[in-house]
């Protein structure tokens, strides 16, 4: 005698579900709670921890202040000659 799930009915609906929903959101107001110091007490350093991955994902100084290939259209004013118009 097995119990068919009924269509439509979610786990977390059910009590167990709720239970775990209601502990969850317990456990999580305490840990914010009392971690809050911690957390605020480090992110100047998570800030700082942050540069070199943004620097990362950005790509590094690729093509920045027109150092790369191909950054200057011939005769913009910025190659040393002066644009013929």
């Amino acid at each position: 005698m097995t119990r068919e799930p009924v269509e439509g009915h979610s786990w977390l609906r059910s009590r167990s579900g709720a239970v775990l929903l209601a502990f969850l959101a317990i456990s999580g107001f305490f840990v914010v709670t009392e971690h809050t110091a911690h957390v605020l007490g480090a992110l100047p350093y998570l800030l700082l921890l942050a540069c070199p991955l943004l620097h990362w994902l950005h790509g590094g100084h690729r093509g920045a202040h027109g150092g790369g290939h191909g950054d200057h259209r011939e005769g913009d004013g910025h190659s040393g000659e002066r644009g013929e118009q």
